[in-house]
């Protein structure tokens, strides 16, 4: 378990077992009075064992920027926490080749084309 400061709150990472398989999860200590609010993270995975949930739940708690005034963990937009939704790591088409539609269009007579109609 790893544990960062926040103005006002502790968020400490952790995992909790969800049937046969784990969630990772981040609680949020008030620093003066009060109850922990418990925050899932990584909603749309599990892991098969506590080890790999506890990982997780360390990595979202180096991603956070802060804490909302209730004490939710604030991510940067759009942050997963994947490393395969990084930015960049999409495979996307280029238009990196020499030819373009046209030299496509063209046949071996460089463009003279002629209409022929019966």
């Amino acid at each position: 378990m790893a544990e960062r400061e926040f103005p006002g709150f502790t968020l400490r990472s952790s995992a909790t077992k969800d049937g046969s398989r784990f969630k990772a999860l981040l609680s949020s200590h008030p620093a003066v009075r009060g109850f922990p609010s418990y925050f899932t993270v990584y909603d749309n995975r599990s892991f098969r064992d506590e080890a790999s949930a506890l990982v997780a739940a360390e990595k979202a708690l180096g991603l956070v920027l802060g804490v909302e005034e209730d004490g939710a963990p604030i991510f940067a937009e759009g942050e997963t926490g994947f490393d395969d939704d990084l930015p960049g790591d999409e495979t996307t088409e280029t238009d990196d080749d020499d030819t373009d539609d046209q030299d496509l269009d063209e046949g071996p007579d460089d463009g003279d084309h002629h209409d022929v109609r019966s």
